[in-house]
């Protein structure tokens, strides 16, 4: 068993541009084989860079802020951009490969996230714009 406090949240690892994410149970942290675990905070009146978490699953759950969630739903006959507007208490789940961003309109207070993924490390993907491009062609 492993105890990682809030001291122990380590920056390094991947990140997207107008957020910061802090890895808690790794590979690196703790030795796990399939869970990566921790936390993103987006600054007040800030998006992040679009990107994508590979073959990863991720569950996300609101801690403070109101964090809006902007992805590109394909399952209609043309790609749309979807938001999805979220309070504390609220989860959010991305699909592998769902492209995606993290915005934050409130212009006073950070938004903080807690994040799981069905990888052991965290795989971010970051993307020049929100658009679908089937796995098989994602780097």
């Amino acid at each position: 068993m492993h105890h990682v406090t809030p001291g122990g949240l380590d920056s390094h690892t991947a990140q997207s541009d107008g957020m910061r994410r802090l890895a808690a149970i790794s590979g690196a942290s703790v030795g796990s084989s399939r869970l990566w675990m921790g936390q993103a905070h987006v600054p007040p009146g800030t998006v992040s860079a679009n990107h994508h978490h590979g073959e990863s699953e991720t569950a996300i759950y609101v801690v403070s802020g109101t964090p809006s969630f902007v992805f590109v739903d394909v399952e209609g006959e043309e790609p749309v951009e979807v938001r999805v507007d979220t309070k504390p208490g609220d989860y959010i789940f991305v699909p592998p490969f769902v492209p995606h961003r993290e915005e934050n309109p409130d212009p006073g207070t950070e938004a903080v996230v807690v994040i799981a993924r069905s990888t052991q490390e965290a795989i971010v993907v970051n993307l020049d714009e929100l658009s679908w491009t089937s796995p098989e062609r994602i780097p």
